[in-house]
């Protein structure tokens, strides 16, 4: 699920799922919490860096086990338990949000799809840094879920958070860096090293310097309300998922298969797996 590696102050954390384009799921959840802990625990690191292997950064959460969980979910005699939902989700935004809490600066390099969740989880980051492959977005918006984490307009402001997640458009990664959701777009050979050398940078400083400059950065946000932005964030994403359209969209899926869904979904908007050039993943 995740591999690490350390070297010059910087701790590697490597999404490791490549042939799954490193779909989200509970034991990938658990493997990454328990990684940036280490991380933020060991004195010899004073940077995490996340990257991911194969041809994506993370197509959003593994919609096999997330659609099943649901279908069996709506066939039970009980309703809804909402407060149950908020617990499950929950435990997955709080992973995401210890590269917020880490006491260490966190960068993310992201390449290929970077979509759905996969967005809850690096815009957690500090900074985020994209190879020209990149591509973002949050394709549920459009039926069957909310971002949770609610980053995007502590990054974007209200007018492009607004336009990217009132169509679930995607964001080329050039984009994506002129709008400022990200830092900056680099070609993909030069992602790594540039990458690793930002976070070297950064390593020189002593580690309470740095602990102390983010912790000053990050109470901005936290000042603005980003908690209960979040809390409001992870509750709603439980009520897309059991509206009439998400619960049409599990039984869709139950039916011809979760990428078929996925697929009707973003036909109209000719975009992510629904255009011919981009065929990698299955965004949740």
């Amino acid at each position: 699920m995740i591999r690490t590696e350390t070297e010059a102050g910087v701790r590697s954390i490597v999404l490791a799922r490549p042939e799954q384009y490193n779909t989200i799921t509970p034991e990938l959840r658990d493997a990454l919490g328990r990684a940036i802990e280490e991380a933020d625990a060991d004195p010899e690191v004073r940077v995490i860096l996340l990257r991911a292997d194969g041809p994506a950064f993370c197509a959003g959460y593994g919609l096999d086990w997330s659609t099943r969980s649901q279908a069996a979910e709506d066939s039970s005699e009980r309703v809804w338990d909402s407060a149950a939902d908020y617990r499950v989700m929950s435990s997955f935004v709080d992973v995401y949000m210890k590269l917020w809490y880490a006491a260490k600066p966190t960068i993310a390099a992201v390449h290929g799809w970077c979509i759905a969740g996969g967005t809850d989880m690096v815009l957690c980051a500090d900074i985020v840094v994209a190879g020209e492959s990149a591509t973002f977005g949050y394709p549920p918006a459009r039926v069957w879920g909310t971002p949770t984490t609610a980053m995007w307009v502590y990054r974007l402001g209200f007018e492009q958070a607004k336009r990217y997640l009132l169509t679930g458009d995607e964001i080329p990664a050039r984009k994506a860096a002129e709008i400022g959701l990200i830092l900056e777009c680099v070609p993909d050979d030069r992602l790594l090293d540039h990458a690793t050398a930002l976070a070297r940078r950064m390593a020189l400083l002593p580690g309470n310097q740095l602990e102390m400059l983010k912790l000053l950065c990050n109470q901005t946000a936290e000042n603005m309300g980003l908690s209960s932005t979040r809390t409001l964030g992870t509750l709603l994403d439980g009520v897309a998922r059991h509206t009439q359209e998400g619960r049409d969209f599990v039984a869709t899926a139950a039916s011809v298969g979760f990428r078929q869904a996925v697929r009707r979904r973003d036909d109209p908007f000719a975009d992510y797996g629904s255009r011919t050039t981009h065929s990698n993943g299955a965004p949740r």
